[in-house]
């Protein structure tokens, strides 16, 4: 450890669970960030700050003005820019700290690119907004036996748990099943900034407990910040009957068979990625601005047909603002774009 970092972490390695070898610990460390929204801006800024030596940052969204609120890396000039979360992110990175790497992924995680994108990564931070990705996280940490931390939070109410292959239950022991369509989303029932700050800290002080080499509690912890009731239970024992983690696992989600159009939390949006072959996007803008205005960067293209707004990305991915039908969205994605 250089005299330089040694002083920077100093305070940190002050604290006798950490030390000096567990700064060296986190300083060659790699995690995965997987949603960089509320929750995974705020992990993402707590271990850099913390000196975490890699940070995998994936994200398929944009920055808009919405996000301010509760988003803590991100700037009223990245959502007038209208630049992806992740990249926005990266760049406020290194403003924090200039030693932190990190390789931004403006991607959705999904079958054919997770092993690409975490085989590096020590442990995996759950930032998302959707049950199927976190079933897919879920299944490739178990096949892979990489530790990861769920989190969740709506409202005034937040979750998190963290998930050790082989030691503690797995995400779908407590969630057999995705929870029910009908339940409150960000866009229904709002969030807090409070919140997701407190499930976000409690998930990047589990990330640290295990970086250095310690166990955190196996216990499922709620947060309720306007009520002010914090609960923890002991997390069930792995489920001998769990699909997933049971003696026979099924990879259903890893193995590509359950993907699905994904509506997203928070946003009157449905996820389209309905190509296997990227776009030309310049191409594309050509072709869309005949019909409608089109606004583009060297990100993503975003084009206005009324009453819908739809975000198209070069690995052929689409955001359809303006509608929770899949059929629609489906739809829309054929007209403008094609399959």
């Amino acid at each position: 450890m250089t005299p330089e970092a040694r002083e920077r972490y100093s305070r940190q390695i002050l604290f006798s669970p950490i030390g000096e070898s567990g700064q060296e610990l986190l300083l060659q460390s790699q995690v995965a960030i997987v949603g960089c929204g509320a929750l995974g801006t705020f992990q993402a800024a707590a271990l850099a700050r913390a000196g975490v030596g890699t940070l995998i940052i994936i994200d398929r969204d944009y920055v808009e003005q919405s996000n301010l609120q509760r988003q803590w890396l991100f700037e009223e000039q990245d959502a007038r820019d209208n630049l992806p979360k992740a990249a926005a992110a990266a760049r406020a990175i290194a403003r924090i700290n200039s030693s932190t790497k990190v390789h931004a992924h403006i991607t959705d995680l999904n079958p054919t690119n997770i092993v690409d994108l975490l085989a590096d990564a020590d442990l995996i931070l759950d930032g998302t907004d959707n049950f199927e990705t976190r079933y897919l996280i879920n299944e490739f940490a178990l096949s892979t036996n990489k530790s990861w931390i769920y989190g969740a939070a709506v409202g005034s109410y937040g979750i998190t748990m963290p998930i050790l292959p082989g030691v503690s239950s797995c995400l779908q022991c407590v969630y057999p099943e995705s929870p029910k369509t009908d339940q409150p989303t960000c866009e229904t029932a709002g969030v807090l900034g409070s919140v997701t700050a407190a499930i976000a800290a409690i998930q990047s002080a589990d990330a640290i407990k295990l970086l250095t080499g310690h166990q955190p509690s196996l216990r499922i912890t709620t947060i309720d910040v306007w009520s002010g009731a914090v609960r923890q239970i002991d997390q069930p024992h792995p489920d001998p009957n769990c699909p997933a983690c049971g003696p026979n696992p099924e990879f259903p989600y890893l193995n590509g068979e359950k993907r699905a159009p994904i509506s997203l939390c928070g946003r009157d949006a449905v996820q389209i990625h309905e190509r296997t072959k990227p776009i030309n996007l310049p191409e594309l803008k050509l072709r869309l601005e005949k019909l409608a205005p089109v606004r583009a960067n060297e990100f993503a293209l975003r084009f206005f047909p009324t009453p819908y707004e739809m975000t198209i990305f070069p690995d052929g991915r689409a955001i359809i603002k303006g509608t929770i039908d899949v059929g629609i969205a489906r739809s829309l994605y054929a007209k403008y774009i094609g399959c």
